[in-house]
């Protein structure tokens, strides 16, 4: 399995990405604060009241009466800034915190603000239309991070990451290969893959919003399928 830590790829139209680094801190203060880094009773409060859930979302069942009253439609954001427990937020933010950036350089911050949230409404909504009576609670930033995957794919695909090979090993390989054995292991998982604890048709769900949505969010003239040594920097530089 590959874990990316750092890209080659520096920011041709920003500064600073603040919008990726934002939703980092966002979910590292829930989870520490409000979840109070994974505390079982917190956690529980927590999936209860902003997690979604199917079964509600669709009308089935309703919620218990100690969960805050929120409009069910809100869940298909909310859910995505819990985690279950410190890896899972561990691993959702690495990914964003390497690739993010690069995608919001591509599409400038606002839009940016856009696309991540179309990406983690199209995990969720692919979740609910593959188990809508479900009473299982989804939780995870994992539908956003698989739509910034696909945008930087799409964006990047030669660009070299830094991974860890088998957890121990740093090795810098192209971008087609790190990122896109992930998405050919979520496809797979979800065509194939045992039911368990992972909703991988959020992740798939995820993916195809992102593939989608830099087509249209993307800056005027940012190309497509580029090639590293090929991007011109442009002269003046926004925030």
């Amino acid at each position: 399995m590959f874990v990316p830590f750092h890209d080659r790829n520096p920011l041709r139209y920003i500064r600073h990405a603040w919008v990726t680094r934002g939703i980092v801190v966002v979910n590292i203060l829930i989870f520490l604060f409000y979840q109070r880094a994974g505390a079982e009773e917190a956690t529980l409060a927590s999936v209860v009241s902003f997690g979604l859930i199917p079964s509600t979302l669709t009308g089935i069942h309703i919620r218990p009466d100690t969960a805050i009253g929120l409009a069910e439609p809100l869940t298909l954001v909310t859910y995505s800034f819990l985690h279950a427990d410190f890896w899972h937020l561990a691993g959702n933010m690495l990914f964003l915190w390497v690739l993010g950036d690069n995608v919001e350089d591509a599409t400038g911050h606002i839009r940016f603000v856009v696309f991540y949230l179309l990406c983690v409404v199209g995990g969720g909504l692919a979740h609910v239309l593959a188990l809508p009576g479900s009473d299982a609670v989804l939780i995870g930033a994992s539908g956003g991070v698989a739509g910034v995957i696909a945008a930087y794919l799409i964006l990047h695909p030669r660009v070299r990451i830094w991974v860890l090979l088998l957890f121990r090993f740093p090795v810098p390989l192209p971008t087609f290969i790190v990122l896109g054995f992930w998405v050919i292991w979520q496809i797979g998982m979800v065509v194939f893959g045992p039911e368990g604890d992972v909703s991988w048709i959020t992740h798939l769900g995820g993916l195809l919003t992102g593939a989608v949505a830099i087509l249209l969010l993307r800056r005027r003239g940012v190309p497509l399928f580029a090639r590293d040594d090929a991007v011109v920097v442009p002269p003046a530089v926004v925030d």
